[in-house]
């Protein structure tokens, strides 16, 4: 294997060349800074890195599920919002007409015990020219497409027989999309309405509206209207779960968060109350993030959707414990043998008691449920340890094989009680997590391992997701790379945030009901999605400047294509002539398969928005002169990457 010193590139003055779509961005860099980053590439110091090392988070908030990767285009489908209550409470149903002309209210007569509010609408006009009736905007709009097909799914029930038409409009009700009668028998039952509405025209800002023209009253319950065309059929926005895809996620850690205490334990998510028909979830009020949820993306769901995703599912579970109020754990027995029964739905038999739930929803196939966390940030409080143990105990004695998360961190002195994994938890500045990169050098290497199950920069610095924090990100990930003998899952949050909904900024994807974009953040996580399974190789960096660097080097295959992968930050405002020496290589570099990588822009504090959502964007250019022994140059505030394709003659004789 042969060695020459290249430099990339070769002019004078260097030249760092960014190419996006048809437009280009030459900027003249003179390089202030030299370092040197050695790569030990021998298989004798190489570890494999966990095969569940990066992977997701998923909570509820900000709308990321209700109104987000849910499909279901119609918010509060079963009037149920209000609650017991207050049941007057419609939002965000309107009325079409005024009120000489119609009159709705809630009552308690649904035919469904879980749920049992329906509408009450009363037509008070004969023969009204332009039919009164109700519409639902949805979340924000709904984004109705020329040609799509939407199912829409209703109950009714009159008692003299009466035509109903339901149209999809803009949102002024000016502009008819879609249109459909639906003929309604005069009866005391209710009545299951299923139809397909074809778009004709395309509107972000729809509205599902029904309306009649004859005096009367119909009673509504459980409307529904979702897109035919989801991800593989199962219910999530195809756009959305397709950028979770590219980031090859090898774990799931849902439904929260927060979301899973509650403020109260009356409004924690309760698993067995998300599962079965979607008619008969009561739905809840997600009282930490302050809206309510109908459940139709539930328990089942996200064992689903970790099974389309290619993850391993990490079912987060309430332990007893909201943020302001505890069960003891004298009491807590209930708790546990609810936990067990949601394990027995996720893993049982068809024939088990709750494992045949599962399979009449269509699964009857086991979810492979191999990691629980108990509780989520409770550490410390009153009755957090003993209903701890009581999980803990239980979930051991049935299903040894499960690892069980903690959320007291251990990072720093030995837990006090039995652990699988522990929580480890960090929202900060951005110049605070760039310096955290070595957080776990000094942890001890026996006992439980470390699941950075929530990291992200935040507030000061932060924006609503800035190049600068993914710089920090990055950095802090290529420590938990370097530190994956004790590392074992890592993931940021929050995962997704509806543009109408920013209760927590900054977020990895930002959506509309039609558009998306990954914001830094998002972009940061695709240069690590080889690493899990991988093998990492010992690096040094030599510089005055390495204060400003970090650096990690792993190499990986894919699709019979091998590769060393040497990521590096420059969280500093000078540019870097680096030089890559890498030894210890069994096999030679292919210039020609060989790419670097670069994120960074003008400006450090940049962002992606709906009107530039590329204006942070990584972006590939071949490396024709890679080799063992290489010259590049860091542009200042940047992450790069240096992907070098191995000769695979060679590679295939080692192996």
């Amino acid at each position: 294997m042969g060695s020459k010193q290249v430099l990339v590139p070769t002019v004078s003055c260097l030249l760092l060349l960014f190419c996006l779509g048809c437009k280009c961005l030459a900027l003249e860099l003179e390089a202030t800074q030299t370092a040197t980053l050695k790569v030990d590439a021998s298989s004798q110091l190489a570890r494999k890195i966990p095969d569940t090392l990066f992977g997701m988070f998923f909570e509820e908030i900000n709308h990321a599920g209700a109104g987000g990767i849910w499909a279901e285009l119609v918010s509060n489908r079963g009037f149920e919002a209000g609650g017991l209550h207050t049941p007057s409470n419609i939002d965000p149903w309107s009325i079409i007409g005024n009120d000489s002309s119609i009159f709705v209210a809630t009552d308690r007569t649904s035919c469904f015990s879980r749920n049992i509010i329906a509408l009450r609408m009363e037509v008070l006009c004969d023969e009204c020219p332009a039919g009164v009736g109700i519409y639902n905007p949805g979340f924000w709009g709904m984004n109705i497409e020329d040609g799509k097909t939407y199912n829409l799914v209703m109950y009714v029930k009159s008692a003299e027989a009466a035509d109903l038409t339901v149209s999809l409009a803009s949102s002024d009700g000016l502009q008819k999309l879609a249109s459909v009668t639906v003929p309604v028998a005069g009866t005391s039952n209710w009545t299951k309405v299923e139809q397909k509405l074809i778009a004709k025209g395309t509107n972000r800002t729809s509205r599902l509206e029904i309306t009649s023209n004859k005096k009367g009253v119909v009673w509504f319950d459980q409307v529904s209207l979702m897109p035919s065309d989801t991800f593989k059929g199962h219910g999530f926005r195809t756009e959305l779960i397709s950028m979770l895809l590219d980031l090859k996620p090898r774990f799931l850690r849902f439904p929260g968060g927060c979301f899973v205490e509650g403020e109260w334990l009356r409004n924690a998510f309760r698993w067995r109350e998300s599962i079965g028909p979607w008619e008969e979830r009561p739905g809840h009020f997600g009282d930490v993030w302050h809206y309510w949820t109908d459940d139709g993306l539930g328990y089942y769901e996200f064992l689903q959707l970790s099974e389309d995703l290619g993850a391993a599912p990490i079912w987060v579970f309430n332990n007893g414990i909201s943020h302001n109020d505890e069960v003891s754990t004298a009491a807590i027995a209930p708790f546990v043998k609810d936990v067990l029964d949601s394990l027995e739905f996720a893993r049982g038999s068809a024939n088990s008691t709750w494992g045949s739930v599962r399979a009449a929803m269509g699964h009857p196939e086991p979810f492979p449920v191999k990691y629980v966390a108990i509780g989520n940030e409770d550490c410390g409080k009153k009755y957090y340890l003993g209903n701890y143990l009581k999980f803990y105990n239980a979930i051991r004695e049935s299903y040894p094989d499960i690892q069980m998360i903690s959320n007291c961190d251990g990072s720093s002195k030995p837990l006090d009680h039995p652990a699988d994994l522990y929580d480890f938890h960090v929202y900060t500045d951005s110049k605070t997590l760039f310096n955290m990169k070595g957080t776990f050098d000094k942890t001890s290497r026996t006992g439980p391992k470390a699941f950075v199950s929530e990291y992200a920069v935040w507030r000061t610095d932060a924006g609503r997701g800035s190049l600068l924090g993914s710089l920090a990100e990055a950095a802090f990930l290529t420590g938990l790379e370097k530190n994956s003998d004790i590392v074992q899952m890592a993931s940021y949050a929050p995962l997704f945030v509806n543009d109408n909904d920013q209760t927590w900024n900054p977020d990895a994807i930002v959506f509309n009901s039609w558009q998306q974009y990954g914001t830094p953040s998002y972009w940061m996580q695709k240069f690590f999605r080889e690493s899990s399974g991988a093998m990492i190789h010992p690096i040094t960096i030599s510089s005055s400047y390495s204060g400003s660097l970090a650096a990690s080097a792993i190499t990986w295959q894919d699709s019979g294509n091998s590769f060393l992968k040497v990521k590096i930050v420059n969280f500093g405002s000078d540019t870097v002539s680096l030089t890559i020496s890498v030894s210890g290589l069994q096999a030679s570099i292919n210039a020609l398969g060989s790419n670097a990588t670069v994120l960074t822009s003008s400006n450090v504090k940049d962002e992606n928005s709906f009107s530039n959502p590329n204006k942070v964007v990584p972006v590939t250019s071949q490396l024709r002169n890679a080799a063992e022994q290489m010259q590049v140059t860091l542009a200042a505030h940047s992450f790069s990457s240096f992907d070098l394709a191995l000769a695979q003659s060679e590679l295939v004789a080692e192996m």
